[in-house]
C-alpha cells in the first residue's frame, strides 16, 4: 500500500538557495526536452525520441552547462521521466499535450527518488543535507520519493511518497 505524507520544511538559506536552482534546473531541462521532442514529431510526425535518448542527452547537456551539476542529478531524471510519461498519456489517451513550465506557475517543485533518510525531525536529500521539518506525525514504510515544493507564499513542503506493508492490524 502507498500512502503519502506532507510537511512544512524549514530550509536555511543556503538549502532555500539550493532548492530554488533545483526548481529552475529542473523546469528548464522539462522545457529543453520538451522542445526537443516537439521539433522531432513535427518533422518526422511520429514519437522518436524516448525516456532513454532523452537521459543520453542529458548527460551531454550537463557536460555543457555548468550549473546543472550544482542540483541533484535524480531529480533531474525524475524530470525526464515525467515528461516521458505525460508524451506518453497524449498520445494513448489523448489527454492534452504537456505544456511548458513556467517560472511564475505557483506549483513549483522537484522529486527526488535516492538517498532519502529521516531521523527526528530532519530529513537528509541529495545535495541538500540535513533539513528541519514539522514532523506531525510518524512516517511508516519504505521511503520511494520525496517532493520539494516552493509555495508562492515562499513556505516550503516537502511530501514523502511511501510503501507500507499492509497489515490488518494497523489502526
Amino acid at each position: 500500500m502507498h500512502i503519502a505524507y506532507k510537511f512544512g520544511l524549514y530550509p536555511n538559506k543556503e538549502q532555500a538557495t539550493l532548492i530554488g536552482k533545483t526548481i529552475g534546473c529542473t523546469r528548464f531541462v522539462f522545457n529543453h526536452f520538451l522542445a526537443k521532442r516537439k521539433d522531432a514529431y513535427e518533422q518526422e510526425k511520429k514519437t522518436t525520441l524516448n525516456y532513454n535518448d532523452c537521459s543520453a542527452m542529458l548527460t551531454q547537456l550537463k557536460k555543457e552547462i555548468e550549473w546543472l551539476k550544482e542540483v541533484d542529478s535524480t531529480a533531474l531524471q525524475s524530470t525526464l521521466k515525467d515528461l516521458d510519461s505525460s508524451y506518453k498519456k497524449f498520445f494513448k489517451e489523448k489527454k492534452g499535450y504537456p505544456k511548458f513550465k513556467s517560472k511564475k506557475n505557483p506549483k513549483q517543485s522537484y522529486t527526488c527518488k535516492m538517498n532519502i533518510k529521516v531521523e527526528g525531525n530532519r530529513i537528509k536529500l541529495p545535495k541538500l543535507g540535513w533539513a528541519l521539518f514539522a514532523k506531525s506525525r510518524e512516517v511508516k514504510g519504505r521511503i520511494l520519493s520525496a517532493t520539494i515544493r516552493r509555495h508562492s507564499s515562499g513556505k516550503f513542503f516537502v511530501s514523502y511518497y511511501v510503501k507500507q506493508r499492509f497489515s490488518h492490524y494497523q489502526k
